[in-house]
């Protein structure tokens, strides 16, 4: 969930920034917050687990508004942990630790770096209120206010990369002397990922600078609180783009039930899932999420920027859904996120919002609902992402059709959509244009294919996959379906069964255990006559396929007839 931009010289995650296009979905209507907290009904307990940490007040109400807003800054619920500590500091009004707490929330995080002025000036009074407080608080307490205050500034630079630097430096010496702290261990491994958004591993699976820092402290706090909330999610964080997903693994199931009123925590252990091949427990956390969301919106109304998790839950499920072959889920929830979408909203919010506006002709692609693709309506002639993903979505559709002459001229249209794509137009953690670029050689290569010119239609494919594999890491993947899956049934029928078996397994290696190359690689091994390995595949496909609600023959519906129900003779609509 996250988008780049440079500021000051750094690349930052924005995500949440780009996700404020579907903040609309399942949300009740209200207003995004735009600086400290929004006005929202009085704070009133939720069910955040029983993690907690003792502060300097002799209030136990005031304690237990502080435990509930601490974990909720540890679950991204900034809003809600801010009305939390705010009711802490109503409670005792001589707790510093409230007052920090409020500052804290007011702050960057790995989903929001850019902190406008109205959050910039609340975490610069509650951080001065902290410190006139600070000679109540324990030696701990008053190291984390001070540290803290190497994060703001007021006035706010422009750039503010050197606070963030600072503050991440001063938590490496509150943990230095405070070593035993878990939660000092989880701020620290924090105020370390800020520096660096989305970004702990280079291309190649190379740790970045600062990367052994954080995953030292995520142990470290591991050791000392096996069930800390904060620590759990990072650890998921930290580790979901390396190599070894794995190693994350025991965090997101102990993660799984242990906040159940925070729709974020249920949500992050699918991210794993994904990672390791666990299609339907990804897709039971984020129908968890979603439950979980309803019920914090019935009780709460207005959202604020949380809008942004709750739609990353939905459109999550879809990707799951995806994956295991479930074409109604995955149609109806990325319909949810564009009916999310208002016109207005989306116009405003182009840079960002754009992109959102193609999940659904992603699922359209991925099912094979080729009339469907043809039929929609064109694209608002200001919204280049979308315009340029259209053309590129009706060009497969008439390829797969048999309408080869349509198909060309759709990519002619395609390649003048996209040279219109501006550089400042997002895609998730991508710019627009580079993942749109992928489907320049993979349309290329399915017209070539419906040529009979399978050695082209491989070469082109073959160009697609790298382009693919050369874009940043994002979840879901910015391009949804994999460019292996129509190379591999490519291969297949040009009768080259052993280059098609490595790319399934390059695909599975990628996305383990998706049903799409499962299904490849036995029919792969079974051109190799090799029945004893492909009917072992067979039954991890039928395993992977057990909730799918199509039946599949080919990893890739663009190929071949397409579906048994859209032969190349049906007449389709034609050219806009």
């Amino acid at each position: 969930m996250s988008v780049r931009r440079r500021a000051g010289g750094r690349v930052f995650s924005l995500g949440a920034l780009a996700l404020l296009a579907v903040a609309t979905v399942l949300a009740l209507p209200g207003v995004l917050a735009t600086g400290g907290a929004e006005t929202a009904p009085a704070w009133r307990p939720f069910d955040l687990g029983s993690y907690g940490r003792p502060v300097s007040t002799r209030s136990p109400e005031a304690q237990r508004a502080f435990d509930q807003g601490l974990v909720w800054a540890f679950a991204f619920n900034h809003e809600e942990a801010e009305r939390a500590f705010a009711e802490a500091a109503r409670l005792d009004p001589s707790l510093a630790m409230a007052h920090w707490g409020i500052a804290l929330v007011n702050g960057p995080h790995i989903n929001n770096p850019f902190v406008d002025e109205g959050r910039a000036k609340a975490a610069w009074e509650a951080l001065q209120k902290a410190r006139s407080l600070a000679s109540g608080a324990s030696e701990v307490e008053k190291a984390l206010v001070e540290a803290l205050g190497s994060r703001y500034a007021w006035p706010q630079p422009a750039d503010r990369a050197p606070l963030d630097a600072a503050y991440a430096k001063a938590m490496l010496g509150v943990r230095e002397r405070f070593p035993s702290d878990a939660d000092v261990a989880v701020l620290t491994a924090e105020a370390l990922m800020d520096t660096r958004p989305w970004d702990q591993w280079t291309k190649d699976g190379k740790p970045q600078p600062g990367t052994a820092e954080v995953l030292a402290a995520l142990e470290s706090a591991r050791k000392l609180a096996p069930d800390h909330p904060g620590g759990l999610h990072l650890t998921i964080h930290a580790l979901e783009a390396s190599p070894q997903p794995e190693r994350a693994a025991a965090a997101a199931d102990r993660l799984r039930a242990l906040v159940p009123d925070s729709s974020h925590l249920v949500h992050m252990p699918s991210h794993i899932d994904v990672r390791l091949g666990k299609w339907t427990e990804a897709a039971a956390a984020n129908e968890r999420a979603v439950a979980a969301d309803r019920r914090y919106q019935e009780r709460t109304g207005r959202i604020g920027f949380y809008r942004i998790y709750m739609a990353h839950n939905t459109h999550f499920l879809a990707y799951t859904a995806m994956m295991e072959g479930r074409s109604e889920l995955a149609l109806a929830k990325t319909r949810e996120v564009v009916a999310g979408l208002s016109p207005e909203f989306v116009r405003e919010n182009a840079p960002f919002a754009d992109a959102f506006l193609c999940v659904e002709g992603e699922a359209l692609k991925r099912f094979g609902r080729w009339e469907e693709i043809l039929a929609r309506k064109a694209p608002a002639a200001e919204l280049p992402v979308s315009t340029a993903h259209d053309r590129f979505l009706r060009g497969v559709a008439h390829a797969a059709l048999g309408q080869v002459p349509r198909a060309e001229k759709e990519l002619a249209a395609f390649r003048a959509a996209l040279a219109k794509v501006p550089k400042d137009f997002f895609w998730g953690s991508n710019l627009a244009a580079d993942v749109l670029a992928v489907g320049v050689p993979f349309l290329d290569g399915e017209i070539a294919y419906r040529k009979k010119d399978l050695g082209r239609a491989v070469a082109r494919l073959r160009e697609a996959v790298k382009l693919e594999g050369a874009l940043k890491y994002d979840e879901p993947p910015a391009w949804t379906v994999p460019s292996r899956h129509a190379l591999g049934a490519i291969l297949l029928e040009a009768k080259k069964p052993a280059e098609a078996e490595a790319v399934y397994r390059e695909d599975l290696a990628q996305y383990p255990e998706n049903g799409w190359s499962l299904r490849g690689l036995a029919t792969a091994l079974n051109q190799r006559k090799r029945p004893a390995e492909a009917e072992k595949v067979e039954e991890r496909f039928r395993a992977a396929w057990k909730r799918a609600d199509i039946g599949l023959e080919s990893s890739c519906l663009c190929v071949g007839k397409g579906r048994a129900d859209a032969p190349a003779a049906r007449e389709v609509p034609g050219p806009r």
